[in-house]
């Protein structure tokens, strides 16, 4: 039996944890889930010139898909901490490291794991 390719599982559980994340707010829908499959196309050829990357492909697929649906959409996903004052997104810490999180940059408090807002 083949061994799994460290880069297709670090791309799949990229994609699954941002869906989720997607799905926890209502906004996977498919032209959103188009902008997912860009970002880990793109993120696929970054991590083959930057092996010692892959630990990060989930926050970076994340920021990927933040900043498409700020193009096109607004603000995602919104906080759900500060109630007072414009509504604001939620932040992905750290920007490029293993183990990224969904943070109020605002309160500066941690809000969920990538993949487990709700």
């Amino acid at each position: 039996m083949n061994k799994p390719d460290p880069l297709e599982q670090a791309l799949h559980a990229a994609r699954a944890l941002v869906l989720a994340d997607l799905s926890a707010r209502d906004v996977a829908e498919a032209e959103i889930v188009s902008l997912v499959e860009d970002s880990v196309a793109q993120r696929r050829w970054w991590v083959e010139q930057w092996p010692d990357g892959l630990p990060y492909v989930a926050g970076l697929v994340a920021q990927d898909v933040q900043d498409a649906l700020l193009e096109r959409y607004g603000r995602w996903p919104l906080c759900p901490v500060c109630d007072a004052g414009d509504p604001h997104a939620l932040d992905v810490e750290p920007e490029l490291g293993p183990d990224p999180h969904w943070v109020c940059g605002r309160a500066g408090v941690v809000v969920a794991p990538v993949g487990g807002l709700t």
